[in-house]
């Protein structure tokens, strides 16, 4: 089996969004406020959407592609709820 330069280009961004998403896990653990935090949880799920969108490309499945957008939708959710409970002190206004 040879490997192809879609091979190596997946490996190294594999290993790149992984570096990211190591980085963005320490600034979650350590971030010194809790915007910082949310920051962090919004760079981690974009950073897995790209890690499912670099396995559809290694893969040739159009099923990730689903998944990815799925993920995104409930992340921009996730984002917009912690942002607006971070302004107001809550979510759901009575």
């Amino acid at each position: 089996m040879t490997a192809t330069i879609i091979d190596f280009a997946t490996l190294f961004a594999f290993v790149c969004l992984g570096l990211a998403m190591a980085l963005a896990t320490v600034r979650l653990v350590i971030g010194p406020g809790a915007r910082d935090r949310v920051l962090a949880f919004d760079t981690m799920y974009i950073i897995g959407v790209m890690m499912v969108l670099v396995m559809a490309l290694r893969s040739s499945t159009s099923v990730y592609f689903d998944v990815a957008l799925l993920m995104t939708l409930f992340g921009f959710v996730g984002t917009s709820a912690l942002a607006k409970f971070l302004l107001r002190g809550e979510v759901i206004e009575p």
